[in-house]
């Protein structure tokens, strides 16, 4: 689920402290966007890329808290540490796959939708590796992605410190 499950840690440095804890804040509202990321989990099949669609989404937005869970995701789903390293330039690797590429282009479009209006050959490509069905959960799993990383970003969510 996507930076659901725990609260920002708010043992940080005090140049990252978190603004507020969003969880206890607004737990009704946390809960509902919780239930959706949940019902969609249960329907995006793949979870590799929608793990690694998260993941993209998060570095676009700048989200350390996500990007940390989304890798911790990935691996823990058997993606390789030399993919995970090079998502970001995934346009300028060979080891990603068409039906990856067209969701990765996706959900940097979906993301980025003020400054792409999600170019049509982007939508033909998708449509190519997806089904309808399968499309709208992919951006599904980018809005919803999208907010949780809008929700971490406003308030300083900070990921915990993991032993080496």
């Amino acid at each position: 689920m996507p930076c659901a499950g725990a609260a920002p840690p708010l043992n940080k440095p005090s140049s990252m402290n978190a603004r507020l804890n969003f969880y206890q804040a607004a737990p009704d509202a946390i809960e509902a966007l919780s239930i959706a990321s949940t019902a969609l989990e249960a329907q995006f099949s793949d979870h590799l890329i929608k793990a690694l669609v998260e993941l993209r989404v998060s570095q676009i937005n700048g989200c350390a808290y996500c990007v940390d869970l989304h890798s911790q995701q990935a691996r823990a789903l058997g993606e390789v540490p030399q993919r995970l390293d090079t998502l970001c330039v995934w346009r300028e690797v060979s080891f990603f796959s068409d039906r990856e590429r067209a969701a990765l282009a996706w959900a940097e479009a979906v993301t980025l939708v003020s400054q792409t209006h999600v170019p049509n050959e982007v939508f033909v490509e998708a449509s190519h590796h997806f089904t309808p069905a399968e499309l709208v959960q992919l951006t599904l799993v980018v809005g919803l992605m999208n907010a949780w990383n809008r929700l971490s970003i406003s308030f300083r969510g900070q990921p915990a410190h993991r032993a080496a």
